[in-house]
């Protein structure tokens, strides 16, 4: 690199080698920091890195210094502390959606973000829990189309399926024919990770409601070049009261549903519901409450599954179909 190019990245390396390979616990010398710059083809001597140091702290890029005969110099102050890093990291290995091959990718450049010294001990220190992981390998490509379609209020389309016996991918067809894959055009507002997926909340215009798909099962996803239409921006407002009355991201007929439950249930009724649920307490010292759902099997199977710890008051239709659950349920073991 000739004198002039060197002198012009001199200051950009200087803070790219201490920002990646130096923490309190490790700072570096001197001598260190002068032959990593000569590496890059940068000749440098102490008295103009002393410079070159303080002109990076004077433009708000902190390198902290330990003075001795030679000098060692660290970066402390990161975007990201240690235990948020963590958070991340766990956040990426836990995530369903991403194959295997990105996970690896993902952590490890999360990893980065402690600083190269740090970082070997992060992943070192990960604990594998048998995530069961996509095999999509374009679930980023997916995730790019959607979040710019968004951003520019854009339409999108895509193919989507399900997967057989052998993990072989079943596209959905057209009704009007069957020998060609369905596209979907949809409005997409948000993404939402949920059940350990990863799904798109958008708005159909051809039925007129909110609708989700699982990302990791859409393929051939692309931002088309029509607006998306003002029904869907007017309904965005909306995602936050869809989200909650899903159980298990299954969509159903909305109704307002009554119960009653446990005290001791308190709890879980607030993690499914929300914190701000208008909760009773019945004569019989058990707790009521009303919300908002989406009926579907998951639901049904969600009031079953406390035994008689949760009892479903009204409409009636929701309490027929619970009965009926539990009676098909209970002839399948005879």
């Amino acid at each position: 690199m000739n004198g002039s190019n060197s002198r012009k990245i001199k200051l950009l390396k200087i803070w790219e080698i201490l920002n990646r390979d130096t923490d309190e616990n490790n700072p570096m010398p001197t001598p260190v920091l002068i032959k990593k710059l000569a590496e890059c083809g940068i000749e440098v001597d102490r008295k103009i890195l002393y410079s070159d140091i303080k002109l990076l702290n004077d433009f708000g890029y902190e390198v902290m210094t330990h003075r001795s005969s030679s000098n060692e110099y660290y970066v402390a102050d990161r975007k990201f502390d240690i235990p948020e890093i963590h958070i991340l990291m766990d956040a990426v290995r836990a995530a369903g959606f991403i194959t295997e091959k990105k996970t690896d990718e993902l952590v490890s450049k999360i990893a980065q973000l402690a600083g190269s010294q740090r970082a070997e001990v992060l992943t070192r220190n990960i604990v594998e829990f048998n995530t069961r992981k996509s095999i999509n390998e374009n679930i980023y490509y997916s995730v790019y189309e959607i979040a710019l379609a968004i951003e520019e209020k854009k339409k999108i389309s895509f193919s989507y399926f399900d997967y057989d016996i052998k993990r072989r991918k079943v596209y959905r067809k057209k009704k009007s024919d069957p020998t060609q894959n369905r596209k979907y055009k949809v409005n997409p507002l948000a993404t939402v990770f949920s059940n350990d997926n990863y799904y798109l909340i958008c708005y159909d215009d051809w039925f007129g409601n909110l609708s989700h798909y699982r990302i990791d099962r859409m393929d051939e996803v692309t931002m088309l070049d029509v607006p998306s239409s003002e029904e869907a921006q007017s309904n965005k407002a909306e995602i936050v009261k869809h989200k909650q009355q899903l159980f298990g991201m299954f969509s159903g007929d909305k109704q307002k549903v009554s119960f009653e439950a446990d005290k001791d249930l308190i709890d879980v009724v607030f993690d499914f519901f929300g914190a701000d649920l208008y909760i009773s307490e019945s004569a019989s010292n058990k707790i009521v409450f009303t919300a908002d759902v989406q009926v579907s099997k998951p639901f049904i199977a969600w009031c079953c599954s406390f035994g008689t710890g949760v009892k479903v008051t009204a409409p009636q239709t929701v309490v027929e179909m619970v009965k009926e659950y539990l009676a098909e349920t209970a002839e399948q073991y005879r």
